[in-house]
């Protein structure tokens, strides 16, 4: 194999995707708890040290999934399953990637950073990859408390302490990713059932997956609300943020009464992302607006 296709091999392990989503959401949550002095260096190291625990959970992930990768259809090329690795190569490239981060956090973030970066990484690989995700119709919501760590850390590594703002940009990032979630599970049902991992939308089936959906789409937007109730965001951030989540809450309720399940599942996904993205910049910037 190529350098150049083995290093993109090795890059797709990480599972860019997911990367870089959280990455945004630890960034994000680094600049809301900075307001309009920032620390440029400690941005880097939080970045560049959550960006490397992050990568290594996901490469431990593929090691732990090749099971079901090999079953459903979104997955099959992977660097695993297609030969491209060695398990022990991405074991050992897992590895040194986790250590790296841990290490970059610790000298020059924080401990607090690092015990957080080490929770979602053992509720992530763990709790979520190698028992829940296999055992249980709850997976989801084990798989959200790591999804929603990094925005954690990154305010926590200003902050230093977990206050009322950090708790609330947790319990956002965590209601966020349920109907993400749920909707993919609607649309890529098939899948997960001949693979056998026991979703939602296998087990209950579909319209009692979209009940969920909209149910914590509302639950999404009270608590996303709140940021601004409480006064950690202005009016720019409720005006959009309340505009948005109405839309979604549309969504969720013609859901319940088409019958066109895999265009209804995908706009809400999409809008999903939309949703994350316009978050992320309106937490960043917030102390410039009014």
């Amino acid at each position: 194999m190529k350098f150049s296709a083995r290093i993109r091999a090795y890059y797709q392990l990480t599972k860019p995707g997911v990367l870089y989503g959280n990455v945004i959401t630890a960034g994000a949550g680094f600049l809301f708890a900075s307001g309009q002095t920032i620390n440029w260096w400690l941005f880097v190291a939080t970045i560049v040290g959550t960006t490397l625990v992050i990568a290594s959970a996901c490469v431990l992930n593929n090691f732990l999934d090749q099971d079901i990768d090999q079953v459903m259809s979104r997955t099959k090329k992977r660097p695993l399953i297609a030969g491209e690795v060695s398990g022990r190569e991405a074991v050992i490239f897992a590895i040194l990637l986790g250590v790296s981060g841990v290490v970059v956090l610790y000298l020059w973030v924080s401990w607090l950073v690092v015990a957080l970066g080490l929770t979602g990484y053992f509720v992530y690989v763990v709790l979520y990859g190698m028992l829940s995700k296999r055992l249980s119709i709850h997976g989801t919501l084990v798989g959200s408390v790591s999804g929603a760590i990094p925005i954690l850390a990154g305010y926590v590594a200003v902050s230093n302490r977990i206050d009322l703002g950090a708790m609330l940009v947790f319990a956002i990032l965590f209601l966020w990713q349920m109907p993400e979630f749920y909707s993919i599970a609607v649309y890529r049902r098939g899948e997960y059932k001949a693979a056998k991992v026991p979703v939602m939308s296998v087990i209950k089936g579909i319209q009692s997956t979209k009940r969920q959906v909209l149910v914590y789409i509302i639950l999404f937007t009270v608590v996303a609300l709140l940021l601004a109730f409480t006064g950690y965001a202005g009016y720019t951030y409720l005006v959009i943020m309340m505009s948005l989540c109405v839309y979604w809450i549309r969504l969720g309720i013609i859901s319940l009464k088409t019958n066109n399940d895999q265009l209804w599942s995908r706009r809400v996904f999409r809008h999903s992302l939309i949703i994350l993205l316009a978050f992320s910049m309106l937490i960043s910037v917030e102390a410039w607006l009014p």
